[in-house]
Formats: C-alpha cells, sequence, structure tokens
C-alpha cells in the first residue's frame, strides 16, 4: 500500500498548487448595467451583454499569457466599455445593426496594477480608444462583432506591457 500512497499525495500537492496559483491576468468588471454601450444586441437593451464580457476577458487573458514576464500580474478593474457603432433603430428592418460611422469609435475605460513578484511595478487609469478603428486593415475581412475592439486592444498591451 505504500508505494500508491506516495504518487496520490504528489498528485494531490500538484493539483493543490495549482489552484493556489493566482493567474497572470485578473479582470473585474465594475458595474456592468452600467455601462455606456456594451451590448450586442438593440439600443433598448440596458446592460452589458454577458458573450460580450465573456470575450472580453478571454482577450485580456491570451494578451496577457503572450505579453507578460514571468513572475508579473496584471490586475484590471473594466469600469467601462463604449462598443465601436451604434444602433440605429429609425432604420426600418436594422434595429439591431451596429452601423459604423467615424464618429462611434469603440473605447473600454479601466484601471489596471501590474505586479512583479508580488510587488507593485505600475498602476494607472486607462482610457483605451481607436478614433481610426475605420481605417484599420483587415477590419472589413473578419465576421467577430469584436474585432475593433479587439484590435484596439492589441495596440494597448503591445504599447503598455511589451519588454523593454
Amino acid at each position: 500500500m505504500r508505494p500508491l500512497f506516495i504518487p496520490v499525495l504528489l498528485l494531490g500537492m500538484s493539483i493543490h498548487s495549482a489552484w493556489a496559483a493566482t493567474p497572470p491576468v485578473v479582470v473585474q468588471f465594475t458595474n456592468p448595467d452600467h455601462y455606456s454601450d456594451a451590448s450586442l444586441r438593440s439600443n433598448y437593451q440596458r446592460g452589458a451583454d454577458p458573450s460580450v464580457l465573456k470575450a472580453l476577458r478571454a482577450k485580456f487573458e491570451k494578451l496577457g499569457s503572450r505579453y507578460l514576464q514571468p513572475g508579473q500580474q496584471l490586475q484590471i478593474e473594466v469600469r467601462n466599455i463604449d462598443l465601436a457603432g451604434r444602433f440605429e433603430p429609425w432604420n426600418y428592418n436594422a434595429n439591431d445593426v451596429r452601423f459604423m460611422r467615424e464618429i462611434t469609435w469603440p473605447s473600454i475605460d479601466l484601471h489596471y496594477v501590474l505586479s512583479q513578484d508580488g510587488k507593485i511595478v505600475r498602476q494607472a487609469d486607462a482610457r483605451i480608444s481607436d478614433k481610426a478603428y475605420l481605417q484599420r486593415p483587415g477590419r472589413t475581412s473578419h465576421s467577430d462583432r469584436l474585432y475593433s475592439e479587439k484590435a484596439m486592444l492589441d495596440d494597448w498591451f503591445r504599447q503598455q506591457f511589451k519588454p523593454r
């Protein structure tokens, strides 16, 4: 019985340490019901769409795994989301269509804290926006409804967290 006990104990310890490990990016959405525009449904829908929050969380996590250095952790508090485009319910048969115009660029307001080995390296409020989102190469070839927001986050992460 003793030889079986050691592998089971080691397996249990590794599972516990995996659960106890802090992920490199932690995202919190503060008051999503009051976001300016975080829904992929018509303008009459109030509050954030859970699928939008899930997709943006996944994007933050993916970018963190790409740009953060070993031992770094990024805590992000998303305070507001304003997706690219607007619904124009007065357009007949287009209630759920987002019309992309030069004045309807995407923006995300957040606060972030970057830590290295448990010590705060940098923290700041940020308003991430992309006023030229309509000129972004490849925009028209993507079917991702959050393409503009994700591309904007790609740029921001690259500028803020690339190794120096």
